[in-house]
Formats: C-alpha cells, structure tokens, sequence
C-alpha cells in the first residue's frame, strides 16, 4: 500500500489543526495495530520529532519499514561520517532496532556545496554498513534538487504535494526522479489539515488565500465531495508518486483515511487551487503571517 504513517505527533503536539495535542502510547499502540491489518508497512518519523522514536521502540515496530531523518547538520562538523553514525546509532537505540528502512537528509540545504558532498559520502559510507537500506531528502522546494543531487547517490525524496502545491509536477522534478529509480515520498497531502478545515474555521491570518478556500469548498460542496477522499484520491491518481505519508492522531483517523484510500473518485480538475506562492505552501513560513 502507498500509505505511510507519519508519527509527528506521537511525539509532538504538531499541526495546524491538531486540537488533541500529543497522542497517547496507548492510542499509538492502536494505530500501529490497525495498521498492521491493512497491511501499512512503513512509518515515517525523525530525530527532532520529540519523544516519536522512542514511543515506536517502546511499542515495537520490527515488522515495519522504519525511515528516519538526520537533525540540523552542525557548523562545525567535522567528522561528517562519525556524525551520521553517531545519529543513526542513536535512533536505532531508541526505536529498538537493529537496521531501518531509510535515513533522511531532514535539512536540504545541508546536502548543499562542499560539505554536501561530504555528507553525501558518509551516507553511502551508512549505507554500506548494513544499519540503513536506503538514504535520501527531505525537500520543501523542487529547485533545491538542481543543487543536491550531484552530491548524494539519493535512494529516496521526499516532498510536499497537493491539490495547491504541485511543484513536484510543475518543476519537472516528478518525471526526472521516476526516470532515475529514486522513490518519491509525497508529504503534507491535507496541508497540515487546512484542506480538511470548515470554511469558516481557517485561521484569519490565511484570509489572502481566501480565493482559493472559497474555490475549494464551492467545488466540494457542488460535487458532495469528502475533503479527505478528494486529497486522498489527488495524490493517488498521479502512480509516480511511490508513497503518501500521512500524519496520524487516532486509530479512527486512520481507519478514515484507509477508508477514503478504497473510495477512488472520478479525477477533478484542481488546476485553479495551484498556488507558488511559498508563504503559503511552505509551513516553516506560517508563524511570520
């Protein structure tokens, strides 16, 4: 299945709509068993998701596919490969694993000149060792590719995509990955959940978009069409993109999310929500509006 977990906020209280806060052991403990009934292999989580990597360890995760990411690399590293060793080492203490699916670049730029290439090498150096299958990046923007991929044999990118950032598509980058083996990892499908929200219940400091969740709701509600079937069913309909992750808070929202994955729709055109305007697709820029 295309489905990955995303486990943010198992170990922080993260996203926009997220009103539940962080999600209890016991309630990851029932995502991750209904997970395993649909056959959902894979969780993404990262080093910075707070307490995420020890929560998974905690609960035992042996029979899924584990990626993880790398933190801000230092100013001063030196030793780039005893600092990817250090952290990957690290995690796999926390998750109580012996190796992991995948290891992250969680910071793009840091794959970038000099020290990129450095980096680049010590994870083919961690790749080898046996503790990581397969090593890529993060990424908030297609065009920092044209910079970091002459410096690390990339297995897997991954990067946001919806029905109002389609830069993936649009810069070219989707058809140049599918052609070079590299796996993209789609992110970010429900905006955070904004895409998901009442009209009425998007923060204010959002209203300069107001044209697009005035065209999104209008659409949804002339065709009764689901918010989260018809970002589900956006995403899926595109067979380039290898995997969608997708941050979980409960069992049931999981079950809904599965659910609208079986429920495939007749493909809507959203070409008028396409926005590039990176204030607003990039959610590192949301606490500056």
């Amino acid at each position: 299945m295309k489905l990955t977990i995303g486990s943010v906020q198992f170990g922080l209280p993260y996203g926009i709509s997220n009103v539940a806060g962080q999600v209890s052991l016991c309630e990851v403990e029932k995502i991750l068993n209904l997970a395993r009934k649909y056959n959902v292999d894979m969780i993404d989580t990262a080093i910075a998701y707070g307490d995420s990597e020890s929560v998974l360890g905690l609960i035992g995760v042996n029979d899924f596919k584990v990626i993880t990411k790398l933190p801000v690399l230092p100013d001063d590293s030196a030793d780039f490969t005893g600092w990817v060793e250090k952290h990957i080492e690290e995690s796999l203490v926390r998750l109580n694993k012996s190796s992991i699916h995948g290891l992250l670049v969680h910071h793009a730029e840091s794959l970038e000149g000099s020290d990129g290439e450095k980096l680049g090498f010590a994870l083919d150096k961690i790749k080898c060792s046996g503790l990581v299958e397969k090593v890529g990046v993060s990424i908030y923007q297609p065009s920092v590719l044209d910079k970091i991929m002459k410096n690390a044999a990339i297995d897997i990118v991954q990067a946001p995509f919806n029905v109002v950032d389609t830069s993936i598509i649009s810069s070219g980058w989707l058809d140049k990955l599918d052609k070079a083996g590299v796996e993209v990892h789609v992110r970010s499908i429900f905006m955070q959940g904004l895409l998901l929200m009442d009209r009425n219940s998007i923060p204010d400091k959002f209203n300069r978009w107001s044209v697009l969740w005035d065209q999104w709701h209008e659409k949804l509600n002339t065709y009764d069409l689901d918010a989260l079937t018809e970002c589900i069913s956006f995403v899926n309909s595109f067979s380039k993109v290898d995997r969608m992750v997708v941050g979980i808070e409960s069992a049931v929202q999981l079950q809904q999310v599965l659910d609208a994955i079986d429920l495939r729709t007749n493909p809507i055109d959203w070409t008028q929500m396409t926005c590039n305007d990176d204030m607003l697709i990039n959610p590192s820029n949301w606490s500056q509006l």
